[in-house]
């Protein structure tokens, strides 16, 4: 009871901070916001940067037609396209505002398609998931270097942001893949690669390739 009565409270805030800007579809808005984790949605009722991103991607996926039939069997999950998945899954990561996005999504989407649409449909799930994540790149960084650099570990996400804006003005369609895969190589590479669009051409033909041909891309082929 006390958690029903905790979400309701919430719901009750959320509505109130959304009535102004929406005030038509505020019902709908608000109901779509509280599938999110609790914790995030608390987050949202102090930070508008983060309730207005979050609104803008209910809005989206309201108007969107992929919109009007849930995927909810097994034999539609194999139409649903990885970069769609992609897609929807770093939307929902980006909200907790790890600092990760990119790495954590590339991570997630290493998983069979129906477990990542199970993270999708199951938010708990998700959350538990992303930490592991977090979690596992904490330890990474910690092996990698003795000094945890914040700065170097930022700059590792504007890399990422701006990659993934690049990349989806080339290929709109395969942008969340083919940026998870160009993660992967070293920072120095992707700097070079920014600063050189012919390189940035190749390196995400490539990667689509390797998407379209289901093939592992290696850091050696993205360095020839």
């Amino acid at each position: 009871m006390e958690d029903d009565e905790d979400l309701e409270t919430l719901g009750e805030k959320l509505y109130d901070l959304i009535y102004p800007k929406y005030t038509e579809m505020t019902p709908k808005l608000t109901g779509m916001l509280l599938e999110l984790p609790a914790s995030v949605v608390s987050q949202m009722l102090y930070d508008e940067g983060l309730l207005n991103k979050a609104l803008e991607r209910a809005l989206t996926a309201l108007t969107s037609p992929d919109n009007s039939e849930p995927v909810s069997h097994t034999d539609d999950a194999a139409s649903v396209s990885s970069d769609s998945l992609g897609e929807q899954l770093y939307d929902l990561i980006d909200l907790y505002n790890t600092g990760h996005t990119q790495k954590i999504t590339g991570m997630l989407l290493e998983q069979k398609k129906e477990a990542v649409l199970q993270l999708l449909s199951d938010h708990s799930l998700l959350e538990e998931q992303v930490n592991i994540a977090v979690k596992t790149l904490q330890e990474q960084g910690d092996e990698e270097t003795d000094v945890s650099d914040g700065s170097d570990r930022e700059e590792a996400e504007s890399i990422g942001e701006t990659l993934f804006s690049v990349v989806h003005q080339l290929d709109p369609t395969h942008c969340a893949d083919i940026t998870g895969m160009l993660l992967e190589m070293d920072s120095r590479m992707l700097k070079q690669i920014l600063s050189d669009r012919s390189m940035l051409e190749v390196a995400v033909q490539r990667a689509k390739s390797a998407l379209e041909g289901d093939l592992s891309l290696t850091h050696s082929e993205m360095s020839e």
